[in-house]
């Protein structure tokens, strides 16, 4: 039995997370894997109710769960995620890119994956005033460059693709920070002689994700960057809308779409729940490694061929050039689990 935790969120957030507690409560019947959820809140509604965007009750159930699966929050998300990226030590951003059938993507043949160094660069939030003038100061630690590079061999020995680690920065500009960065992943990724090591400036690999996105295999870089070049990343591969998300540290992992709260459609039952159940593809899968679950590997396969055969139909949400509620596509992917 696997204890869950699930903030519910803010917009369409808790609409998407009664998707995810259907399709956990489906699991629980129909296989020999068990979920209890402690469904929680944080975000904007908490932040005008209590003050507090991330309550001491809620980061307290958290703790006693073994993941936990976010729906999205509002104004409020740096409150939120980037507090719990920290608190948790969740170094590693895990985000997977992949066109699926159906799908308005730049090519049909992708699929890589964003390995994004997840606590520290100007995420910190280290900004101060001099005068007329604002400064922020970004940290880039030889530790963190270690750890996210490890974890970027490790992605790419497990996917058995293209055997390829690229390593993103600006070194050329930042000869320091980001000097530190390419050195540290340079010196890790040599040292799996079964891996390839490719070193490219940020705007050339944004560039290189629109004209050859099936030419990567495992991106590494840092926050910033990360976070920019996932969005756009996500984009290409079809939607913002279908791309799932995860945190993991070293005893605890958390896992979320990477898209907003989207107030505009809050209540329509139009939101797309795609990304949200990858994400729980991804807990599944994060559970199988550290736990030695073979019905969780089993059952996150499932999952994600429900996903595609839902797609492959042309069952979809009104975002993504269907008609389906958000109710009625969760129910097609649980018929096809």
């Amino acid at each position: 039995m696997y204890n869950i935790s699930l903030i519910n969120g803010d917009g369409i957030g808790p609409e998407i997370s009664r998707s995810a507690i259907r399709i956990l409560e489906n699991i629980n019947d129909k296989f020999n894997l068990k979920f209890t959820i402690d469904e929680l809140e944080a975000g904007d509604n908490m932040l005008s109710k209590t003050g507090y965007a991330l309550p001491t009750k809620t980061i307290k159930s958290i703790n006693r769960s073994i993941a936990c699966l976010k729906a999205p929050v509002g104004e409020s998300a740096s409150d939120v995620i980037v507090f719990l990226r920290q608190k948790l030590n969740l170094y590693a951003n895990i985000r997977p890119i992949k066109s699926y059938p159906n799908m308005k993507s730049l090519k049909n043949n992708i699929d890589f994956v964003i390995v994004r160094e997840n606590t520290e660069d100007l995420y910190l939030g280290n900004e101060f005033e001099v005068g007329d003038t604002a400064i922020a100061m970004r940290v880039i630690s030889e530790k963190a460059s270690r750890e996210i590079s490890e974890y970027a061999c490790k992605i790419a020995k497990y996917r058995n693709g293209l055997n390829k680690v690229t390593c993103v920065h600006k070194a050329n500009v930042l000869k320091k920070t980001d000097g530190l960065f390419v050195n540290i992943c340079k010196e890790v990724i040599k040292s799996h002689h079964n891996i390839k090591f490719e070193s490219m400036y940020v705007d050339a690999c944004a560039m290189n994700m629109i004209r050859n996105p099936e030419k990567f295999d495992v991106i590494v870089t840092t926050n910033m960057f990360g976070d920019i070049l996932s969005d756009e990343a996500a984009q290409i591969s079809g939607s913002l809308g279908i791309a799932p998300s995860a945190n993991i540290g070293e005893n605890y992992a958390l896992f979320e779409p990477v898209h907003g709260a989207a107030f505009d459609i809050a209540g329509k039952q139009i939101a797309n729940p795609i990304a949200i159940i990858l994400s729980i593809k991804m807990m599944l899968d994060w559970i199988s490694t550290k736990y030695h679950d073979k019905e969780s590997n089993f059952v996150a396969t499932r999952l994600e061929n429900a996903v595609d055969s839902t797609i492959k139909n042309n069952i979809k949400t009104k975002d993504i050039g269907g008609n389906y509620t958000t109710n009625e596509f969760t129910s097609e992917i649980i018929n096809r689990i």
